[in-house]
């Protein structure tokens, strides 16, 4: 049998070596309020699509005893609040994965009142109080850029995945691109310093990074859309990722001849 990377099964032998390991897994919100000086793993995803399979994920890491975050965009196909409020009643953290930048063609002051009614819309649901920019290669704008014309803590916010978390202290690990930590198909996921600059290449490397304990704090970001153990959905999100990695190399290409 075939060993496929990026399956639910996959995560569950990733959720089984952090529980098994030195490890605590924690949301952004317990790790910028506790006081974890070291051997932490903070639990990161962007619900970009398909949410039926974020909630898969998260029972997964219940089962495990595992609290993480999801950061939901609000677009019709993502925002379910049956599925966002299952999952906030499985103990996990819920937040906004905000592209008001993006929906507001660059517009500061559209983007902000845009971010106040979408925050709006999910804490009728559940508590929110960290965010997390969303990411979208073919727009111009840096979604977190918003939070260099206004503050976030004036929404009752604590924390921004990417602004809030001191990553000189943290190694990070993303499956942008269906590649870890690889910066090759990264345009907008882009943290300027981590601790581990090695590649990994595929989730069980990543496992043993994790079962070595050679890391001090670790963050993971994963895409639910982008795991599932149904053959079919697998070889179409294969094929509709690497068509976008190519995608992707062309938009970074293009950038850096115009450097």
């Amino acid at each position: 049998m075939i060993d496929f990377d990026f399956t639910l099964t996959k995560y569950r032998d990733l959720c089984q070596a952090i529980v098994s390991s030195k490890y605590t897994p924690l949301t952004i919100h317990e790790y910028l309020t506790q006081a974890y000086s070291n051997n932490c793993i903070i639990m990161r995803h962007d619900v970009d699509r398909k949410p039926v399979q974020a909630l898969k994920m998260a029972r997964i890491e219940h089962d495990h005893g595992i609290r993480s975050t999801y950061y939901f965009r609000n677009t019709k196909e993502v925002f379910k609040p049956p599925i966002i409020k299952q999952i906030d009643e499985l103990g996990h953290e819920i937040g906004y994965h905000y592209e008001v930048l993006d929906k507001a063609k660059g517009d500061a002051k559209k983007a902000i009142m845009i971010f106040e009614q979408d925050l709006e819309e999910f804490r009728k649901l559940v508590d929110v109080t960290t965010i997390c920019m969303h990411g979208n290669p073919l727009t111009p704008w840096l979604n977190r850029d918003i939070w260099k014309v206004y503050k976030f803590n004036n929404f009752g916010i604590i924390g921004e995945a990417y602004l809030s978390i001191d990553y000189t202290r943290v190694s990070y690990f993303t499956d942008t691109g269906r590649a870890w930590n690889s910066s090759k198909y990264n345009i907008k996921d882009i943290i300027e310093t981590r601790i581990y600059n090695n590649h990994v290449r595929s989730t069980d490397e990543l496992i043993d990074l994790i079962r070595s304990g050679g890391q001090r704090d670790i963050c993971t970001l994963t895409h639910p859309n982008r795991w599932t153990d149904n053959f079919g959905a697998w070889l179409i999100e294969h094929i509709y990722q690497n068509v976008k990695n190519v995608g992707k190399a062309m938009i970074k290409y293009r950038e850096a001849s115009h450097d």
